[in-house]
C-alpha cells in the first residue's frame, strides 16, 4: 500500500467539492481524507494499485458544475493509516490563498425543495452546496460558516443533521437554513411591517400590479422593481431614482417570457440560463414600456436567480419587471438595511429585506453576445472574485484600475483576482467603496503588496490611491499607459505572449505625448509598445464635460473639416446649439482655451451622434455611441470615405460627407450604418498597415468601443478573412473594467525583466 497526497487548486470551496470527493472515493472503496485549506483542497489517499490514475481522471471529469479545477498535483507521501475515507476540518496554511466562490443562482433541486421539502417549503433563502450566496456573505477564508454573515444563525436539529451528513446535498453548505432557524424576510410600508413569506410576496405583488415600486434586498444589494409593462410606473421609477435616460434591466419570469420581449439566439439563451445569471443585452421587440430602454433598440434581460424572485413571479400577472439597482445615479448599490430604510422609503411603496448582512456588495453582471460568444461588459455577481490565471508571477502586485467602470485587482501566485464592479470613482461614496473593498480583499486573500501599478493619468483617483499606498509602504509604483494596459489585459486573459498588433478603441486615455488617445494601433508585448498608427487629433474644448456633451465634439469636427456647415440651420446640431453658442465655442476652441487634443474613437462617435441629431447632451456614460449603434440600419454595405497618411487616419472626408447627407435629409439609420462601415474598414486597413510594417499577424482588440456589436463583428469578419489571428475579451470587460488586469500583467513583465 502507498499513500498519495493530492493537491487541487481552483474554485473548489463553497461548491460541494469535499462531499463530492468523499462520495467518489467511498464509492471506489478507497481510504483517506479530504480537507479544505487556504491554498485549495488536499486529499490523502491510500492505494494498493499504485498511482491513482482512475481516481484523478474521475476527479476531473465528474467535478461539481460550479467548480473549476486549475491544477491537480499528486505526490508520494509518508505512509498514513486510514480506516475509511473521511472529511476533516478546514486548515489555515500560512499565507496561501484559495478561491472564493462567486454567488450562485438557485439550482433546480432547491427549486423543487421550495415546493416539496416540509421544513423549507416556501423558504425564500433556500440553498445547498450547489447554489446560494457565497462571495456576498464571506468575511474570511477558509470558507466556513463562522467566517460568513450566517455565523449568528444557529442551525436547527434538522439543518444540522443535513449539514453533517456527507451524503446529503447540504453537507457543509455554509448558508444552510430553513423556516425554523434561518434569516427571515420582512416588508415595511409606510410604517407597517408585514412578516411571513406568503404575506410578503402577496403584498409585494399587489404593489407592483397596482403600478407601485418595491425595493427588494438581493444577493449583493437592493433592487428597485416595478411592472415593466406599465409606462407610468417605469417613468415614476426614473423620476424617483434620478435616472433620466439610462436603460433599465428587465427580469423575466422564464425564457418564454424573454422571447416575448426580445429576439434571442441559442447562445444568448444558454448565457441567460447559466448559473451566473447575468443581464444579457438583447434586441428589443418593443413590447415593454418605452421608458425601459428610452429609444434604444436593445433591452437588458435577466432571469430570476433568488428563491424570492421565483415566489414573486408566481403571484404576479406580469411576466416582466424592471430590475434595477437601488441607488441614486452614480452611487454604489445600497446594501445596508438601515441605509435602505432611510434612503429608499421616499423612492418606493414598500421595502422587502431579510436579516442577513451583505458583507461584499455586488451588482448584477452584464454581458452581450458578440462574434459568437457572450462577452462581459460588467463583471460582478456570479463572476467576482473568480481569478484570471496568467502566465506571469503576479504575487504582491496591485492594479489600481481606471477612473470609470472601475475594478481593481490583486496578484496572488500566477493569478489575478479582479474585484467586483466598483463604478465611477469621481463619486465620493464610490471611492469609499473602492477603499473598503481593497481592505477586505487584502484581508480575505492575505494580500501584501510589493509592487503597485496604476494609470499614468495624474488626476485619476485610482492613481492617487496607488500613489499614496506606494508612499505609505515605500513600494515601487509603475505608471502604465492606458491603452497599453487595455491590450495587455486582452493578452493576459487569452494567455498569449510575444508581440501582437494592439487595436485600442475607447473614449479617453492619457497618451505618452500628453494628449488624449483612444484610436490606437500599436505593436505591443507586456513590457512595451510602439504606436504605429492613430486617429487624427482634433481639439475639443470643455475638459471633463467633453465626455457628457457630444455637441462639443460635433462642433469641433465640423469647425475643422466643414466650416461652411457651422452656420447651416439645416443641421440639427447647429439649430439646436444656437448661433451665438456655436460662435463662442468655436472661438474658444480656436484659441485653445480649456482645450485638449483627442485621437479618440469615442469622441468621433460622439461627434457623429451630435451631427446627426441623435444625442447632444448625454445623461449616462457612452450614451451617444450607444444611440448611434442603435440607429444602424442593417443591410447597408456602403461606407463613407476616410484617408490614411503618415501614420494618421483622418476622418475629415467622413465628416464632410455626413454633414452633406444630414443636410440632404438622408435618414440617420443609413448614415449610422455607413459610418460604422467606415470605422470598421479604417480599423481593418490600419491593422493591415501595421502588419505590413511589423510582420505581426496576431491582433488583440480592446477598449470600450469594442462593446459595439455591429462594429466588432464587422471588424472581426474582415480581419479573419485576411488571415489574422484575433484575440477578444470574454470574461474580462473590454472597457475600463478590465484595465487592472492589464496593469498587473505589465507590472509583472517589468519585474520579471528586472526593470523594477
Amino acid at each position: 500500500m502507498k499513500t498519495y497526497r493530492i493537491e487541487i487548486e481552483g474554485l473548489v470551496q463553497g461548491v460541494g467539492f469535499r462531499p463530492f470527493v468523499f462520495r467518489l472515493a467511498s464509492g471506489m472503496g478507497l481510504k483517506g481524507s479530504v480537507e479544505n485549506h487556504t491554498s485549495g483542497v488536499r486529499i490523502f489517499l491510500n492505494s494498493n494499485n499504485g498511482y491513482p490514475y482512475g481516481f484523478i481522471d474521475r476527479l476531473r471529469s465528474e467535478a461539481p458544475l460550479q467548480s473549476h479545477i486549475e491544477s491537480v498535483e499528486c505526490f508520494a507521501s509518508e505512509p498514513l493509516e486510514f480506516s475509511d475515507f473521511s472529511i476533516v476540518a478546514s486548515r489555515d496554511i500560512s499565507d496561501e490563498v484559495t478561491r472564493i466562490s462567486p454567488d450562485i443562482a438557485i439550482c433546480s433541486d432547491c427549486l423543487h425543495d421550495l415546493d416539496n421539502q416540509k421544513h423549507r417549503k416556501g423558504y425564500p433563502l433556500i440553498n445547498c452546496t450547489n447554489c446560494g450566496p457565497r462571495f456576498s456573505i464571506v468575511m474570511g477564508v477558509p470558507y466556513d460558516r463562522k467566517k460568513t454573515t450566517m455565523s449568528e444563525f444557529e442551525m436547527c436539529t434538522v439543518c444540522s443533521t443535513e449539514y453533517n451528513n456527507v451524503y446529503d446535498r447540504r453537507f457543509h453548505a455554509q448558508p444552510v437554513a430553513c423556516n425554523q432557524c434561518g434569516p427571515r424576510y420582512r416588508l415595511n410600508s409606510k410604517g407597517e411591517t408585514i412578516s411571513g413569506t406568503e404575506a410578503i410576496v402577496k403584498a409585494s405583488a399587489a404593489v407592483i400590479e397596482s403600478g407601485g415600486i418595491v425595493a427588494v434586498k438581493g444577493t449583493g444589494g437592493y433592487h428597485l422593481v416595478c411592472n415593466a409593462m406599465n409606462e407610468k410606473a417605469v417613468y415614476a421609477l426614473r423620476h424617483a431614482k434620478g435616472r433620466e435616460d439610462k436603460p433599465f434591466a428587465v427580469m423575466c419570469r422564464d425564457i418564454e417570457a424573454v422571447r416575448q420581449i426580445a429576439v434571442i439566439c441559442d447562445g444568448e439563451t444558454a448565457a441567460l440560463a447559466s448559473w451566473q445569471k447575468p443581464v444579457m443585452i438583447l434586441e428589443d421587440r418593443g413590447v415593454v414600456a418605452p421608458s425601459v430602454s428610452n429609444g434604444l433598440r436593445t433591452v437588458g434581460v435577466i432571469l430570476p436567480y433568488m428563491p424570492f424572485h421565483y415566489l414573486l413571479f408566481r403571484e404576479l400577472n406580469t411576466s416582466a419587471i424592471v430590475f434595477t439597482s437601488a441607488n441614486m445615479a452614480g452611487e454604489p448599490v445600497i446594501t445596508g438595511d438601515r441605509e435602505a430604510a432611510g434612503s429608499l422609503e421616499v423612492m418606493c411603496n414598500a421595502i422587502v429585506s431579510y436579516n442577513r448582512e451583505i458583507y461584499n456588495r455586488t451588482d448584477d453582471s452584464v454581458a452581450r453576445f458578440i462574434a459568437g460568444e457572450p462577452r462581459l461588459s460588467r463583471r460582478s455577481r456570479g463572476y467576482a472574485p473568480s481569478p484570471v490565471r496568467t502566465d506571469h508571477v503576479t504575487e504582491g502586485i496591485f492594479g489600481a484600475g481606471a477612473e470609470l467602470s472601475n475594478c481593481f485587482a490583486i496578484g496572488r501566485n500566477d493569478e489575478v483576482i479582479l474585484s467586483q464592479h466598483i463604478g465611477d470613482l469621481r463619486n465620493s461614496a464610490t471611492m469609499e467603496f473602492y477603499e473598503s473593498a481593497y481592505r477586505r480583499f487584502s484581508e480575505m486573500f492575505r494580500f501584501r503588496p510589493s509592487l503597485l501599478a496604476c494609470d499614468m493619468h495624474p488626476d485619476y483617483l485610482s492613481s492617487a490611491f496607488a500613489g499614496n499606498l506606494a508612499y505609505e509602504k515605500r513600494l515601487p509604483l509603475i505608471n502604465v499607459q492606458h491603452h497599453h494596459a487595455h491590450i495587455a489585459s486582452c493578452m493576459a486573459e487569452n494567455r498569449t505572449g510575444g508581440e501582437v498588433i494592439g487595436v485600442a478603441m475607447d473614449g479617453v486615455g492619457l497618451g505618452n505625448d500628453g494628449r488624449i488617445w483612444g484610436g490606437e494601433f500599436m505593436a505591443a508585448d507586456f513590457c512595451s509598445f510602439e504606436r504605429h498608427l492613430h486617429f487624427e487629433y482634433v481639439a475639443i474644448a470643455g475638459g471633463d464635460r467633453v465626455s457628457w456633451e457630444p455637441w462639443r465634439s460635433g462642433l469641433s469636427w465640423l469647425g475643422r473639416y466643414c466650416p461652411e456647415a457651422v452656420s447651416c440651420q439645416q443641421l440639427p446640431l447647429i439649430a439646436g446649439t444656437g448661433e451665438e453658442k456655436t460662435r463662442l465655442y468655436l472661438e474658444l476652441a480656436g484659441k485653445g482655451i480649456n482645450t485638449m487634443e483627442y485621437s479618440s474613437a469615442g469622441r468621433l462617435f460622439d461627434a457623429v451622434a451630435a451631427i446627426t441629431g441623435l444625442d447632444y447632451v448625454s445623461k449616462f456614460h457612452a450614451e451617444a455611441p450607444m444611440r448611434l449603434e442603435s440607429a444602424v440600419k442593417h443591410g447597408i454595405d456602403r461606407s463613407y470615405p476616410f484617408s490614411i497618411s503618415e501614420g494618421v487616419i483622418s476622418f475629415g472626408d467622413t465628416i464632410r460627407a455626413i454633414a452633406g447627407d444630414v443636410i440632404a435629409g438622408r435618414p440617420a439609420g443609413e448614415i449610422s450604418a455607413m459610418f460604422h462601415n467606415c470605422m470598421a474598414e479604417a480599423i481593418i486597413q490600419g491593422t493591415e498597415i501595421v502588419s505590413s510594417k511589423t510582420g505581426i499577424k496576431r491582433v488583440a482588440l480592446s477598449g470600450g468601443t469594442f462593446q459595439n456589436r455591429y462594429l466588432t463583428e464587422r471588424v472581426a469578419e474582415g480581419l479573419l478573412s485576411r488571415g489574422f489571428l484575433l484575440f477578444f475579451h470574454r470574461n474580462v470587460p473590454s472597457n475600463d473594467g478590465g484595465l487592472a488586469l492589464g496593469q498587473i500583467a505589465v507590472a509583472a513583465a517589468h519585474r520579471a525583466a528586472g526593470l523594477v
